[in-house]
């Protein structure tokens, strides 16, 4: 479980395909914090630690991750934003994000507002996934607020803070992001769609 709010960023140090899976080797300044077996988001993937080499550490995407994630178009040099999951008793303060990645969008357009940016997405609705005004989105891992819903795009709003500590700030438009919808509001779509 994690709560959207980048603890840091990592560096793509090394990538190695085995089969239909991707060997990711990120460096961090929390490697040595981190454990094997250890549950970490990666773009707001959760993928488990399952070597550490001095101040780098490896996770293993296997294809379903990488079908659904942008964690397949990643290379070496790349930076994602890092999660480490929740403690139990720490304050929740981003939502409840799971660490599984819904689909992914794609960045169609970023507006400075004088001190912040509005980031808009687009994604395939034929996925039946939603955003409601207001409401929660998880795009590459950070926990935001949606505005301007719509039944395949959205956008949020970036305030300074975020945009310098998270991948907002090498975010361009025609990139890739990965989505998770807020849990609650698929729970409630899912017994809506029972319902009819």
């Amino acid at each position: 479980m994690f709560t959207g709010i980048i603890e840091e960023l990592g560096t793509v140090k090394h990538l190695k395909n085995e089969g239909d899976n991707l060997h990711l080797t990120i460096s961090t300044s929390i490697t040595s914090e981190l454990k094997i077996d250890q549950s970490v988001a990666h773009n707001g993937v959760c993928l488990t630690v399952v070597a550490i080499e001095s101040d780098n550490y490896i996770v293993t995407a296997i294809k379903e991750t990488l079908d659904k994630s942008n964690l397949g178009l990643l290379k070496k040099g790349n930076i994602v934003n890092i999660e480490r999951a929740m403690k139990l008793g720490d304050r929740l303060d981003g939502h409840i994000v799971q660490g599984h990645v819904d689909q992914t969008a794609e960045c169609i357009s970023i507006e400075e507002e004088n001190g912040s940016w509005v980031f808009t997405f687009q994604y395939d609705k034929r996925l039946s996934n939603i955003t409601i005004e207001k409401g929660s989105i998880t795009v590459n891992g950070v926990s935001l607020t949606v505005v301007n819903s719509k039944a395949n795009q959205f956008s949020v709003a970036i305030i300074p803070y975020t945009y310098q500590h998270t991948t907002f700030k090498t975010l361009k438009v025609g990139d890739k992001v990965n989505l998770e919808f807020d849990v609650i509001g698929k729970y409630v779509k899912r017994l809506n769609d029972l319902r009819h």
